[in-house]
């Protein structure tokens, strides 16, 4: 079902918005879990790989992510239920940039600092929305993210500073006093249940200290009227971002690249 008219403006509003009437399938979410183990047990040896954090399921191509992917990760970022809602709230041409699982294992799941993703991506102008798909269901004894509501309207990226925290799944931490954390709202999800944020929204999660695991499958998603700057992501790179924004694959999911200056083909060499 597409967003109705109150869910668009509470996206608006709030900077995220929970369809209400959306949940993704047992089949899919059987598929997802399988290839998700799959995973785990080819990477089981691998001292690079963290559950917490995988970049680029998506890919089988030589990349900078430390993981041999599976092109089967983005047949859900092709689910027409979703990119009808992406459609209703970024218009109808967009660019898939990004997969990332946020895997947070059972009692040893990470936290995540408070944050804006805009920090550190290279996207002209800062213009992406975030798709959060739960597969185990999202609780605030998992972990939840949590979010403050607004955060997003003035259209500006806050002070932040790097932590490079063993227990933290990012560096980048929101400064101290730049918003009012006691206006936090948890994101409480069902199994199969997504939810949409805006690019500008502060947000974060606490560790997962529960006996069930919360992974979540993070589709990023921007407008084709932006453009994704590879060299500036190479800068990123060298100032010690960890995350290979110089080589991100962009697909195209629907419409046409309006800035004709996108590159569709850097990040797919195989």
């Amino acid at each position: 079902m597409p967003l109705s008219k109150q869910e668009i403006e509470t996206y608006q509003r709030d900077g995220l918005v929970i369809p209400g009437n959306y949940h993704l399938p047992d089949e899919i979410l059987s598929r997802i879990n399988q290839l998700y183990q799959k995973l785990l047990d080819d990477n089981r040896d691998n001292p690079d790989f963290s559950p917490d954090f995988i970049l680029g399921p998506h890919l089988d191509t030589n990349d900078s992510y430390g993981i041999k992917g599976d092109p089967e990760w983005l047949e859900f970022a092709r689910i027409p239920g979703i990119l009808d809602m992406v459609e209703q709230l970024i218009g109808p041409d967009f660019i898939l940039w990004g997969v990332t699982i946020f895997g947070k294992p059972a009692g040893v799941g990470k936290a995540t600092p408070w944050h804006q993703d805009g920090d550190y991506y290279p996207i002209e102008p800062l213009e992406t929305l975030t798709v959060w798909i739960s597969l185990d269901g999202s609780t605030p004894e998992q972990g939840c993210m949590k979010f403050i509501p607004g955060s997003h309207r003035e259209r500006k990226i806050y002070s932040h500073h790097f932590e490079h925290r063993e227990d933290y799944t990012l560096a980048q931490v929101i400064d101290d006093n730049q918003v009012d954390l006691s206006q936090a709202r948890d994101i409480v999800l069902e199994p199969g249940q997504i939810s949409l944020h805006d690019v500008y929204l502060v947000h974060g999660s606490d560790a997962n200290l529960s006996d069930r695991r919360r992974m979540g499958l993070v589709l990023r998603i921007m407008p084709a009227t932006s453009f994704y700057n590879h060299n500036s992501g190479k800068i990123k790179e060298e100032a010690g971002s960890p995350h290979g924004y110089s080589n991100r694959a962009l697909f195209l999911l629907r419409g046409e690249d309006k800035t004709g200056r996108n590159d569709f083909s850097r990040g797919h060499e195989s």
